[in-house]
């Protein structure tokens, strides 16, 4: 079997750094804000993996049923021996391309958790023996610099998470992904779409609240890795359809007016009584806005994709 090689891009102290940062920033302007990143600690990521069950929660099933449907399409039409995949995680998705890419070579898994990239790696080895893989311990929003790998180069982002980008980071993460890949190499990005607004609220308000907890465990992040002492019960959980920029909007609500304190960054934070702290957008969209987004960033739409209710959309697009 071949080995597992990681690659750490990212300092040690990285993590805990850029959490003070956005705490400090996010905090103290207004209206106050979080990046999403910070729900996903192992409990967050226990909570998200039970998400993506739900009935009300449909992208992973649909998105799934399109790789299952396009797989051997996709391995077709990009003669891929390398695939980078961003934001890899558990790389489960990723194990349907991997059986319809016959002619791969090296899987270059990217994410913040190293924990996660070796657990994943040594398990798709098991599975595809003579695989190469080389997972990165990075921040594709920072910067990254792939290793060496033959070409044509397969990059996926999928899960919709695209759409936790606000336009102006959109652009800059297409701009990038153009940079990072060579004339003839492609993108395989999902995308959630634009629906009725019932369908999208349901799927981030469930009804036995697993989504409001998850919203919520980022405040459990910043009491034990700040010394914070937010009270999790004194917020709302809200789930908003702004139709203005087609985006749903999760929002942590306070319930009275109260005081928060963040000792490790010397923060004390005041919320008024129905103050709101967005924690996430989910951005929806139209396959002719995703067209217009890859082609100002210098990729071709070449396929479109979606599952048979037209929730969700895979997009192949190539470097031009």
């Amino acid at each position: 079997m071949s080995p597992l090689s990681i690659t750490r891009t990212l300092p040690a102290d990285a993590t805990a750094a850029a959490l003070r940062a956005d705490v400090v920033a996010g905090l103290s302007r207004t209206p106050k804000q979080l990046p999403p990143k910070w729900f996903y600690d192992a409990r967050g990521s226990e909570l998200f993996d039970e998400i993506t069950t739900l009935s009300e929660y449909y992208p992973t099933r649909a998105e799934r049923e399109i790789l299952l449907a396009t797989a051997d399409r996709i391995a077709a039409a990009t003669g891929a021996r390398t695939l980078i995949e961003l934001g890899s995680g558990s790389s489960d998705k990723t194990r349907h391309l991997l059986r319809a890419l016959t002619d791969l070579h090296t899987y270059l898994p990217v994410d913040v958790s190293e924990s996660a990239l070796r657990a994943a790696g040594e398990g798709l080895l098991a599975e595809h023996p003579g695989l190469t893989v080389h997972a990165l311990v990075a921040d594709f929003q920072q910067g990254l610099t792939l290793p060496p790998a033959p070409g044509p180069r397969l990059l996926a982002f999928l899960g919709g998470t695209i759409g936790n980008l606000l336009p102006d980071e959109r652009a800059a993460f297409l701009r990038a992904v153009h940079d990072l890949l060579a004339p003839g190499d492609a993108l395989l990005l999902g995308t959630d779409l634009v629906k009725d607004e019932a369908t999208l609220v349901a799927a981030y308000d469930d009804a036995r609240g697993v989504t409001a907890a998850f919203n919520k465990n980022v405040l459990a992040v910043i009491n034990r890795e700040l010394g914070g002492d937010f009270d999790p019960e004194a917020f709302d959980h809200v789930a908003r359809w702004n139709a203005a920029q087609e985006w749903i909007e999760m929002r942590l609500r306070a319930r009275t007016e109260l005081t928060v304190k963040i000792p490790d960054v010397d923060l004390i934070v005041p919320f008024a009584a129905g103050e709101e702290l967005r924690t996430e957008i989910s951005a929806k969209f139209r396959e002719e806005g995703v067209r217009t987004e890859l082609a100002a960033a210098g990729l071709r739409l070449t396929e479109w994709w979606t599952d048979r209710a037209g929730r969700f959309a895979l997009s192949l697009a190539l470097r031009v």
